[in-house]
């Protein structure tokens, strides 16, 4: 570990979420307050209904309400912050504890509201929303036209593929900021509706969102939640250095909060500081295990938890520090998946047993996953299980693992309805294995045709979270010299350099490739590079071993 790293984590440590001196005491719910028997989306009811305290160190949220209660209005502030960086449990909580203080406080149920379509209950949110409209003659103009702009969040919400109703909500957004041009929270919401979709919260908005989260700061400077979303959509955008600089601001105003962090990670990476994301990746990582312990709350019910650890453990690969990337990837295998994606994301595991080339425990791995309760990652399990026994030569079971692949997509798709589609999700995953097989099995030409347009795919994804398809990119062209299609391999090595010229694995491509073309000086050239950005890695590895090979060779 290095030390920036080091002190990092000591900065994260010294400024863990800010407790009370002591809990406040669980009140019982009456009947305006949010009681769920059983659970909400994937989470216990009582889980959300756990009692929390106020915290100085998630994001300062001004919103005021009609309520005679001051706590019940620091409470219901702080659920909105809580909302802004998807921290959806204590975003219930603190709307809750709003409630609990005051019932009739009409927009904590509006932030329920919220939280309920973010973690995929849409009959719990409608339920909200009707206690909402139960209130709204008592509450101000200002809040009526949130609950009803909610109400056209909900219609559709209830059916995403509806872009009639998608508009409808963007309208009557736009009506009340007619009405109300200094409410910011309006202006932030107006940016998310700016997505494909109306499940859209921030993570995929692109030029057209960004012109409503600047609004939103010049009514409130240095807003932590317009800083969150700006860093998505100057991502999606690929500004690069806006996003990351967005990302620092969130970061600091909003430094109790583990994905505040991650977020800063993704784009200190995107702009060239891995190490500085790394620790901000591991920051977010001591707030989250902080968290779990203080509450008393199970990791897995943390949709973020699994994902941090993704990158996190990516980005240790990318530095070739391989025994770190497995412990962690060994950590978030004990997470039980609670959503589809968590499902999917167990493929952590053995796409990186793939990569190290440990191909039977890679099979063990995959087909775990085929015990999945959700389609989309069943679908997978038989992709990299096909994939690991291509790896053994074992042609015909791997050709059997494509069709049942192919059985789960009219399944898998349909769990697809919002911003996110199963192409982006799938289709380069399932084209990878299609042409890899036809690679060893048939003609060669239409292979490295298929291949080359699913690695062209790949690049053209180049954002945050794209590691995934950086590593997918490196197999092609392993899998290309290892079958001695070296055009293929060489257009792979290209794309994998434009795609991150700063990985290891881009240069020692560009270099075998060389090896083979004869062309000494590109070998000492490239090799030489790939040694000194694997620097931190683990030693001993026997990419590093064949680097220094061929550096002895290429002098000579």
């Amino acid at each position: 570990m290095t030390t920036r790293t080091i002190l990092l984590l000591l900065f994260a440590v010294s400024y863990l979420p800010a407790q009370a001196s002591e809990q406040p005491a669980a009140m019982p719910a009456d009947e305006h307050a949010c009681h769920m028997g059983g659970s909400v989306g994937y989470i216990p009811g009582d889980v959300l209904q756990l009692p929390i305290t106020l915290r100085d160190n998630v994001g300062h949220v001004n919103d005021p309400v009609t309520t005679k209660s001051s706590e019940a209005q620091a409470f219901y502030n702080q659920g909105i912050a809580y909302l802004h960086s998807y921290v959806w449990i204590d975003a219930a909580r603190s709307f809750n504890q709003a409630l609990r203080l005051d019932p009739s406080l009409a927009l904590a149920h509006i932030g329920l509201f919220r939280v309920f379509i973010n973690i995929d209950d849409l009959p719990a949110a409608a339920l909200e929303l009707v206690k909402a409209q139960a209130l709204q003659s008592s509450v101000s103009a200002r809040e009526q036209a949130r609950i009803e702009v909610t109400a056209k969040h909900l219609a559709a919400m209830q059916d995403l593929r509806d872009s009639a109703k998608h508009e409808a909500y963007k309208k009557a957004l736009e009506n009340a900021l007619n009405s109300h041009p200094k409410d910011v929270e309006l202006w932030l919401l107006r940016g998310n509706a700016s997505e494909a979709a109306a499940d859209g919260r921030g993570q995929r908005g692109r030029a057209e969102s960004i012109a409503f989260y600047d609004e939103a700061m010049t009514r409130s400077p240095d807003n932590f939640a317009a800083h969150h979303y700006l860093v998505h959509s100057y991502e999606n955008i690929g500004r690069n250095e806006l996003a990351e600089r967005h990302g620092e601001a969130y970061a600091r105003l909003a430094y109790g909060i583990p994905h505040a962090h991650h977020m800063w990670g993704h784009d200190l990476r995107l702009t060239g500081n891995i190490d500085a994301a790394i620790a901000q990746f591991e920051i977010a990582n001591q707030l989250e295990k902080s968290w779990y312990k203080t509450d008393g709350l199970d990791p897995s019910l943390d949709w973020h938890r699994p994902h941090n650890l993704d990158l996190l453990s990516r980005s240790l690969q990318y530095e070739g520090r391989m025994t770190e990337t497995e412990l962690t990837i060994r950590e978030a295998m004990q997470l039980k998946p609670t959503t589809m994606y968590a499902g999917y994301n167990q493929k952590m595991l053995a796409d990186f047993l793939i990569a190290r080339e440990r191909n039977e425990e890679a099979l063990t791995a995959a087909t775990a996953m085929l015990k999945s309760q959700w389609p989309l990652a069943r679908l997978e399990g038989h992709i990299l299980a096909g994939r690991a026994l291509l790896a053994m030569n074992r042609v015909d079971e791997a050709r059997a693992q494509l069709t049942a692949a192919e059985a789960e997509i009219p399944a898998a798709s349909k769990e697809f309805t919002g911003v996110v589609s199963f192409e982006r999700m799938a289709g380069d995953q399932l084209n990878e294995l299609r042409g890899e097989i036809l690679l060893r099995t048939a003609d060669k030409k239409e292979a490295n045709a298929m291949l080359l347009k699913t690695a062209e795919s790949l690049a053209s994804h180049r954002g945050a979270d794209a590691l995934a398809e950086l590593y997918l990119l490196e197999h092609i062209a392993r899998v290309a010299r290892q079958q001695q299609q070296w055009e293929l391999a060489e257009r792979a090595a290209g794309l994998m350099m434009a795609f991150d010229a700063e990985y290891f694995g881009a240069h020692y491509a560009a270099g075998l490739v060389a090896e083979h073309n004869g062309d000494t000086a590109k070998v000492r050239q490239e090799m030489a590079t790939a040694k000194q950005k694997w620097s931190h890695a683990d030693p001993g590895l026997i990419e590093l071993t064949q680097v220094g090979a061929k550096l002895q060779i290429a002098a000579k």
